[in-house]
């Protein structure tokens, strides 16, 4: 049974012909569900959502929810966009923007294990693993095939680069530069290196971005203005390394995490 009876599905909600829904499952006046997805029950999709194909809303997932600001005005029209292929687990909870016309962005093929939060105005990239009851503030981006540990926590408004490996239970209000791995509270512990082999990058890139790591971080300078002389000086070989740099030199006001001991 492609739609269950209990289901309440607004007369405005956009499906595709092969869309599930399950019992007791909500979807709300004009969401866009692409042909693949599945709503199990209980779950709830709430106006202004646009998902692609393929996508797992599982079990008790609320999807568009209000932004838990007490500045918000619930009358606004703002949505969240999701791409192709996610899966959003048990409990997973998703906020739409604070902002008229604006939306929470996910990419495609993302993982968001149990419990999970995103909250409004996050933009979060492709292929990233979102563990266990991960709770993402307001406006926090994350990049690509990232890996968030189960528990940890992101203030907002901050950065989390491409393919970085951040230990369960770590907080982190800086940002998180692209491929390293975080532990604690605004630690760095190195390089992912097993992460940047198994994603294809060649011996002499990953020996770039780690000999870079250990140049920002020891810079007269500090890492910003240390990697804003580096990109200048035009020495960089691979594109990945010269990300690493620019990341860094587009530090916020909440800085960057820093080396510290490994955990």
């Amino acid at each position: 049974m492609l739609r269950h009876p209990t289901a309440l599905i607004a007369p405005t909600a956009r499906l595709a012909d092969d869309v599930e829904v399950g019992a007791f499952a909500i979807i709300e006046d004009g969401v866009t569900l692409g042909p693949g997805c599945r709503v199990l029950p209980h779950a709830q999709v709430l106006a202004g959502v646009i998902m692609g194909t393929g996508n797992l809303v599982d079990r008790g997932t609320i999807i568009g929810g209000n932004p838990q600001s007490l500045n918000f005005d619930p009358a606004i029209r703002s949505g969240v966009l999701i791409g192709d292929g996610n899966t959003f687990r048990e409990h997973v909870t998703l906020h739409r923007s604070m902002h008229p016309g604006g939306n929470t962005v996910i990419g495609s093929q993302n993982f968001f294990m149990a419990g999970s939060h995103v909250g409004h105005d996050s933009v979060i990239g492709d292929r990233n693993a979102i563990a266990n009851a991960v709770l993402l503030a307001g406006h926090v981006t994350v990049g690509n095939r990232c890996f968030l540990g189960g528990g940890s926590v992101y203030h907002q408004f901050i950065r989390v680069g491409d393919m970085a490996m951040l230990q369960g239970n770590s907080a982190f209000s800086s940002d998180v530069p692209p491929y390293c791995i975080g532990h604690s509270v605004n630690l760095l512990t190195g390089v992912n290196i097993i992460g940047l082999r198994r994603s294809g990058f060649d011996v002499p890139t990953r020996s770039e971005i780690r000999r870079l790591y250990t140049t920002v971080f020891r810079h007269p300078l500090g890492p910003v203005k240390g990697a804003a002389a580096l990109l200048e000086e035009g020495a960089i070989q691979s594109e990945p390394a010269r990300h690493f740099l620019t990341f860094l030199t587009l530090a916020g006001s909440r800085g960057l995490a820093t080396p510290g001991a490994a955990a």
